[in-house]
């Protein structure tokens, strides 16, 4: 199986504190992945340097063996819900066909190639019904689905999601999860920042533990264990399961 992405001894800092602290990582292809740990100890971060978004102090990051810049269509990336502005007057399908745009000039038409794409990716979540619905006018989950298909248009062979369940109703996380299975079926690979200790067991084939260092990665059956967990989140575990 081919090696997706490879990280060797990554640090970024915001001014003088230190959030990734020389992180070290192998991801090998067609995986479902939880990103997992407490709260600000680097996981979005962690995301957005993969993807290019913040570039590391030191260290360095390959893709496909190659830097970001060069397969970044190839990559899609879900963003945290709250970073979103929602009150954008853009329907389910304006924003589903966002993920088409990488794939040709900006100054290009949208073809009916373009909306077929996008049609089924709103058919795999199950959005296609709210295609022409405002997506202020959406609940959470709707809107999280809506989102996942403008990653699903994208085509991509490697998917970065930042908290993708957060806020969704149960229904709206069970398709989603449904569907990040479908797609590691195909040979693709999903990175999923994640904080339901009791759903890690049930939704993901391997685990990266986090606290601003890789505590540990790996099956979830190797590495998603007490004492893995208690020293990713030292007194703030209060539930193991």
């Amino acid at each position: 199986m081919s090696r997706v992405i490879e990280i060797n001894y990554v640090n970024v800092f915001y001014d003088d504190n230190q959030v990734l602290k020389n992180v070290n990582l192998s991801i090998q292809q067609g995986k479902l992945i939880g990103l997992v740990g407490p709260n600000g100890v680097g996981k979005s971060t962690l995301v957005k340097t993969i993807m290019g978004l913040i570039k590391p102090n030191s260290g360095n990051i390959g893709i496909w063996g190659q830097p970001v810049k060069n397969v970044l269509k190839k990559i899609a990336y879900v963003p945290q819900r709250e970073s979103v502005d929602w009150d954008f007057p853009a329907s389910v399908m304006d924003v589903t066909l966002m993920g088409t745009y990488s794939k040709k000039s900006m100054f290009r038409r949208t073809s009916s190639s373009d909306k077929q794409i996008a049609l089924n990716a709103l058919k795999e979540v199950e959005m296609e019904e709210f295609a022409d619905r405002q997506i202020s006018e959406l609940s959470g989950g709707q809107q999280q689905r809506t989102f996942l298909a403008r990653a699903l248009a994208q085509q991509a062979n490697l998917y970065l999601m930042d908290e993708p369940f957060a806020g969704v109703d149960s229904a709206s996380e069970q398709k989603i999860i449904k569907t990040l299975k479908s797609r590691r079926d195909q040979g693709e690979t999903l990175i999923v920042v994640h904080h339901a200790l009791h759903a890690v067991r049930e939704y993901f084939d391997e685990v990266i533990l986090l606290n601003k260092s890789v505590i540990a990665h790996g099956s979830v059956e190797e590495v998603y264990n007490e004492n893995n967990l208690r020293e990713t989140y030292g007194q703030n575990l209060f539930v193991f399961d």
